[in-house]
Formats: structure tokens, sequence, C-alpha cells
């Protein structure tokens, strides 16, 4: 039989109603994408080149966002790499980027516009330094490169300035080798072509493009090895931010190293402003972290993508907008 509330029993179950429905809003807001209250208009986005890891994950990310925060559109710009990268959000000609610790750290101890103003969202993989030659070839170190035909990347480009800081630690000055200044997409067809003798890329593994490379054309991984990473880390001789790595020799089909090969490795950062908007960058870094896994089926490099280590953004200070993120992401 029905019983009615006393006026002290219906308002303590109002109440429950109400604390009921805060909380199952607060269930939506914590489970579902920011949706149409997720920052509009447009934002930059500088990747890298066409063929590179950089675009690929640009590409992906972009597909993550349009589900995440369906008002913001997404401009995505190719670039020569991790310099050129810096260089446009540090002067405003984009808003985010990724860009290795290395070419932020040149840029930032160069004292050029803009560096005051970089910030970090997020860490996100690390790329492996490749110094790729023919399997035949009798270059087996770097010190084997004097004298060689050597592709170096693009000017703008992060593979540049590790090459750059590779070969000096060898005692390889500019005038030592012959440089070749092309990226990634002219690269392995030109050692293939036997135009030039060696070439260095910098990029997650495995990068396609050298994949599809040692799937018609026999190469072999020139070691970098513990040596050189020491000489790197000796004051003015390079960056603080390379790290002694090993590429697994299956990394590559048609590779012929039968061990793993030493390398070095730096890591890679999502990379914006001071002045970006708070909850844009909030949502760029929840974004991101979260679509780890789809973009890791593509790019296997961000499945190393972690929030235990995403906050590790050194040389660059987290942006407030990232650190309102991690707060209520502990993990």
């Amino acid at each position: 039989m029905f019983q009615a509330l006393s006026p002290l029993g219906r308002r303590r179950a109002l109440q429950g109603s109400a604390a009921a429905i805060v909380a199952f809003g607060l269930l939506l807001w914590w489970l579902l994408p920011l949706g149409e209250s997720s920052p509009g208009g447009k934002v930059v986005f500088s990747t890298g080149t066409r063929t590179g890891v950089y675009q690929l994950y640009g590409n992906l990310l972009q597909d993550a966002l349009a589900k995440d925060m369906p008002r913001l559109e997404v401009d995505l710009r190719q670039s020569e790499g991790s310099q050129e990268n810096v260089a446009r959000v540090a002067t405003g000609k984009a808003d985010f980027t990724i860009a290795a610790a290395d070419a932020v750290e040149k840029y930032m101890d160069s004292g050029k516009p803009g560096a005051d103003q970089l910030r970090g969202c997020a860490r996100l993989y690390d790329d492996y330094v490749h110094v790729v030659v023919p399997q035949d070839s009798r270059v087996s170190s770097i010190a084997d490169l004097k004298g060689k035909r050597v592709a170096m990347g693009q000017p703008g480009s992060g593979v540049l300035l590790i090459a750059e800081h590779v070969l000096a630690a060898a005692d390889l000055g500019p005038k030592d080798v012959k440089p070749v200044y092309a990226g990634i997409s002219k690269m392995p067809k030109m050692l293939e072509e036997k135009k030039i003798d060696a070439f260095f890329w910098s990029g997650g593994l495995p990068t396609g493009a050298v994949t599809d490379l040692s799937e018609r054309f026999d190469i072999k991984l020139v070691p970098i090895t513990a040596d050189l990473v020491e000489r790197l880390h000796k004051p003015n001789a390079g960056s603080s931010y390379y790290r002694s790595a090993l590429m697994p020799a299956d990394t590559y089909h048609g590779d012929r190293n039968d061990a793993a090969v030493p390398t070095v490795a730096v890591a890679n950062l999502l990379v914006t402003r001071a002045g970006t908007d708070a909850t844009l960058t909030e949502g760029m870094t929840r974004t991101v972290i979260n679509s780890r896994d789809r973009i890791g089926t593509e790019v296997h490099a961000a499945q190393r993508v972690d929030l235990r280590t995403a906050i590790y953004t050194d040389p660059l200070d987290l942006h407030e907008g990232a650190q309102r993120y991690y707060r209520s992401n502990k993990p």
C-alpha cells in the first residue's frame, strides 16, 4: 500500500535525486568527448615531410580531433621537419607541432624570436637515428663516412641537426663528407640508384619509407656507438637530450645486421605557445593521450605514448592547459 512521504522524507528524496543527476552529469562529462562545448575556430598544426612519420601522425590525430572536438578545424601544414616546426610555433605561424627535443633546445639556446614563449603539451615517442647504407657497403662505422656522399636531410629538418652532431662526434666536419640535402621522400631511391653512399634518418620504428626500401633493396644500418653518444653529451658538443638506444636487427626486412644496432634516440614533444587557449590545449593533450592505441595501429612508435612519462617535456615547461589535464588524470 502506498504511503505518502513526510515533508522531511520528500526533502531527502529530492536531495538524493539532485545528487544523482549531478553525479550522472559528471560521469557523462568524464566519458564523452568535449562535443559542442569544445573550442571552435581553426588551428594550424605543422607536421613534416609528405612521407615522414610526423605527417602520418598529424593525419591520424586530425581524425581523432574531429571526433573529440568537432567544432575545431585543424589545418595540417607540411614542413621540412623539427627545426622548421619549432620556428613556426615560436613565431605564431603554427599553433601546435611535433618536434624533437634537440631541435627545441637549439632554438631556445640560440635566443631566436619567441623562444621564451614555447611550451610543452606531452612527450610523445622517441625517434631513432638511422644511418642506412647498401648491404655490400664497406662502411661499418660513422668514421667510414669520410669522403662519402651522405644525404643528411633537408635544411629545416631535425635529421640534419642530428646528422651534423653525430658526424662532429666522429671528428668529421662539413668538408669531410659530401653532403646531400634531401628528405626521406627522395633518399631511399637515391641510395638504390647509387646517387648517394649513405643517408641519415631520424624517425619512429619502423619508418615506412625505410621499410619499403628494405623490401626491394638489401640494406644495413651503421652503428652509432656509445663512445660517440658520450661525446655528444660533452659541453657544446650537441645535445643532452640524446640517449643510447638499440635498434632491433629485424626492424627492417632485408636488413643484414645479425644483432641489435647501437644508435641514438631523442624524444619527440607536442609543442605549443604560452598564449594558446588553456581549454584548447587541455583538449588537444587529452586527445593525444587517449588516441594512442588508434594512432598506434599505423604509427607503431605512438604506442609508446604513456601518461606516466608524457609530462616530461624538457626542455620546455608544461603549458597551463596540459598541466590542468595531467592534474585531473594522475596515473
